[in-house]
């Protein structure tokens, strides 16, 4: 079972960035794709950014993120990115990594739904002040 562990999150003010890591534990993480969500509370979890096993192939929420974010991962550090840039106070949430078994996730629609995912961290809180 892969372990996931989001860091990088915190208090920002609008217009800076940040850079959330997700570091995975355990086998399989360079098998599996990944996806960033993020959620406030009382609201439906939102697809971010997807990326391949081979991460030859990122997709975008591209409603959402609007060309300010971007995912990047290394297998080799079993580690996922996802850097955030013009950050706006609506980006306010907690922001999720989590790995799915389908390698090639991203390169359909379905990399969207969370339940396509079998794999989540903790979690980790963004907080944009205006």
């Amino acid at each position: 079972q892969v372990q996931l562990v989001e860091s990088g999150g915190g208090l920002v003010q609008t217009g800076g960035s940040l850079k959330l890591s997700c570091a995975a534990s355990g086998r399989g993480f360079g098998g599996r794709a990944v996806g960033w969500f993020r959620q406030v509370l009382g609201k439906e979890r939102e697809a971010l950014a997807g990326i391949t096993f081979s991460g030859t192939r990122a997709t975008y929420n591209v409603e959402v993120v609007k060309g300010r974010f971007t995912i990047t991962r290394d297998n080799a550090k079993n580690t996922a990115d996802l850097l955030m840039l013009s950050l706006k106070p609506e980006d306010t949430a907690v922001y999720y990594c989590a790995s799915a078994p389908n390698e090639d996730l991203p390169r359909g629609f379905r990399w969207k739904k969370p339940e396509e995912y079998d794999n989540w961290g903790q979690g980790t809180q963004v907080t944009v002040s205006s």
